[in-house]
């Protein structure tokens, strides 16, 4: 359902709620050729709740969207507002995005705030056992997209911030491209992106991630020596 915020005058104040919304404009929205216009549509009514709160639509109702291939029902919320729009813009943000978008302009301190936008939108967390490294468990952080240049600007960012490498492949369907963090890599961008408990964020997804840590912990513990597991046991 689409919402005129035309009137309102929008200064953008860079906060963890914003950048974070900035994250999955990105990765899940959609700004019209037409120069005001914006829709953010998910599958997750939650996220759509937490976007519309993040950027303080208070005018704004959340209507439907329906899959013309599989008629499947998304949430979806829309609104018009040319001054945001123009500064979105500048900021890096683009009609068409899928394949063309590049780097965005987005301040250091909440560069992980948005990192997190962009996971809760088109990121996932996913593990496996390993059968060839005598039952390995692996876990991975990646991020889709179909623009090579705006995951190659985000894997040299996260490095530039936090120093892990990461690495850019190709997705199973050789449409999109995926920036992937391996085991230990995904431990320490996790925490950077859930750096507070006071941050919007997406519970499913969080809790996927929480899951995945403790069944490797309890992996880890089960090949210690017998020796090593009654000393992390012991009280200090």
């Amino acid at each position: 359902m689409r919402g005129n915020q035309k009137n309102i005058d929008y200064q953008i104040k860079w906060t963890p709620e914003f950048a974070y919304a900035i994250g999955l404009l990105t990765t899940d929205g959609n700004l019209s050729k037409d120069g005001r216009h914006f829709d953010f549509t998910s599958n997750d009514v939650e996220l759509v709740k937490t976007f519309k709160k993040c950027m303080n639509l208070t005018n704004v109702k959340i209507g439907t969207k329906t899959s013309g291939s599989t008629n499947k029902r998304y949430s979806r919320i829309q609104f018009s507002n040319v001054k945001l729009y123009k500064k979105l813009l500048k900021i890096g943000l683009m009609p068409n995005k899928s394949r063309n978008i590049n780097g965005l302009k987005i301040p250091n301190r909440y560069f992980f705030d948005f990192v997190r936008g962009c996971f809760d939108g088109d990121g996932t967390i996913f593990s496996y056992w390993d059968q060839r490294w005598h039952s390995s468990f692996m876990f991975y952080i990646s991020f889709a997209s179909g623009s090579f240049n705006f995951l190659q600007w985000l894997q040299k960012k996260i490095k530039t911030n936090c120093g892990l490498n990461g690495y850019i492949g190709k997705n199973g369907d050789n449409r999109n491209f995926i920036l992937r963090c391996a085991k230990k890599e995904s431990l320490v961008l996790f925490n950077k992106m859930f750096h507070s408990k006071n941050i919007p964020f997406l519970k499913r997804k969080y809790e996927k991630a929480l899951k995945i840590f403790r069944t490797d912990e309890n992996h880890n513990r089960k090949n210690l020596p017998a020796r090593v597991v009654k000393l992390a046991n012991t009280p200090l």
